[in-house]
């Protein structure tokens, strides 16, 4: 194998920060290629959680004792070091979440309560996720307003002329995601926003795949929301950060009541906190706070410009060598512009039974259809086998991986 890159990372090192990937599954050396679902987490992320629950570990805010008064200042750090990663105007514009799925719903939810009517066009693509689907689909019953979806090509790119045409006056919301989890497509966000401020339309982008491999600003792409999961980018399961511009989050109501998100509380009337607690409704989850706030740390340690150019050529070697040693061999998703994902199927092998065997072999992958079903409608196909890569990634894993298909393809077909 023969790889060169424009990078200064020494991957050995860092794979020492990831004791998971020293591991033997079926007497074979692990090979984890499920990044796009969940990526693994560095020594430090998981110091950061042990750390907070054997020393920090108090409830924060409104707390006077001294625990409570560290825990609350680790805490609102974090929001800090978030604000950075979003490039964010104001650490007001920051809510911890769930994750991807919780911001999109709490946008939909308070959102469309405050700003959606009934006839009012809310804008999906058929790339996106389920969780990009399913909650505009509920505030379109509840609002009767009306969902609109952009068309993909044949390469796993949007229709940006089909695009242009669907907005119009009636267009109140744009959603769209950052990159594909299941085609790798990194589609140009920044001029979906513009076309949509030229109609007067607010913007949310799902960025659970782009936060992983791209350094996210905000402010330049110019959106109203922007979601990202912190178990995508190295960091604990369970939080995420949802940012949003001030005015429109002072415009919207609270998703959920509770402790924090208010002022004060009688029997008559409850007065709503400032940002960002507004939407931060009961105790936070703190130490998943702390952890976030290192993965993120990590990301800019190791550098975005050195992750990217070792993803990239991991991606061009992968799909060289499928190409090259597959005549049967169909990749779905060839845009011009793509993230380090893979998918593709092997003759007519079921991926199912392509990811069992791979399994076996030390091999892990993702199947099926990666909760994108009516993209996997659009293109006529029951799932993918999605191979994933991050920067812990090596082309001798890559090499690995063919070996593996090779004696697969001779089981299966």
């Amino acid at each position: 194998m023969e790889a060169t890159t424009a990078m200064a990372l020494n991957i050995e090192e860092i794979r020492e920060d990831f004791p998971i990937l020293h591991q033997e599954v079926y007497n074979k050396p692990l090979v984890y290629f499920d990044n796009a679902a969940s990526t693994q987490k560095p020594l430090q992320v998981v110091e950061a959680l042990t750390n907070y629950y054997l020393n920090d570990h108090a409830n924060v805010h409104r707390g006077v004792h001294y625990l409570s008064q560290k825990a609350t200042d680790k805490f609102e750090a974090a929001r800090e070091t978030t604000k950075r990663f979003f490039n964010a105007e104001s650490s007001d514009e920051v809510i911890f979440t769930k994750g991807t799925t919780d911001g999109i719903n709490l946008v939909a939810y308070s959102f469309g309560e405050a700003f959606i009517k009934e006839g009012d066009e809310i804008i999906i693509s058929t790339m996106e996720h389920h969780s990009n689907i399913v909650p505009w689909q509920m505030l379109c019953d509840r609002k009767k307003a009306i969902l609109r979806v952009i068309p993909i090509s044949d390469k796993g790119e949007l229709d940006m002329e089909a695009y242009q045409n669907l907005l119009s006056s009636k267009t109140k919301l744009v959603s769209v995601v950052h990159t594909s989890n299941a085609l790798g497509t990194i589609n140009p966000v920044k001029e979906i926003t513009q076309s949509a401020k030229s109609v007067n339309a607010y913007v949310l982008i799902d960025g659970a795949q782009a936060a992983p491999h791209q350094k996210i600003d905000v402010q330049e792409i110019g959106c109203d929301f922007y979601v990202f999961s912190g178990h995508k980018i190295f960091g604990p399961t369970g939080i995420g950060a949802l940012y949003g511009k001030r005015e429109i989050l002072e415009a919207m109501p609270p998703y959920q009541g509770g402790g924090e998100m208010i002022k004060t509380v009688t029997f008559e009337k409850t007065t709503y906190n400032e940002l960002p607690f507004k939407f931060e409704a009961g105790t936070p989850n703190i130490a998943d706070v702390m952890g976030f706030a290192v993965a993120m740390d990590y990301m800019n340690s190791v550098g975005y410009e050195n992750i990217q150019a070792h993803e990239n050529a991991l991606l061009k070697y992968a799909t060289d060598q499928l190409k090259q040693n597959f005549e049967n061999v169909r990749i779905i998703g060839e845009a011009d512009n793509k993230a380090s994902v893979i998918s593709f199927l092997l003759g007519n092998a079921h991926p199912y039974d392509v990811g069992a065997l791979l399994d076996k072999m030390g091999i892990a992958v993702r199947t099926g259809h990666h909760c994108t079903e009516p993209l996997m409608n659009r293109l006529n196909i029951p799932g993918t086998v999605r191979a994933s890569f991050a920067f812990y990634n090596t082309f001798e894993e890559i090499d690995l991986m063919i070996n593996a298909l090779k004696r697969a393809e001779k089981m299966l077909m």
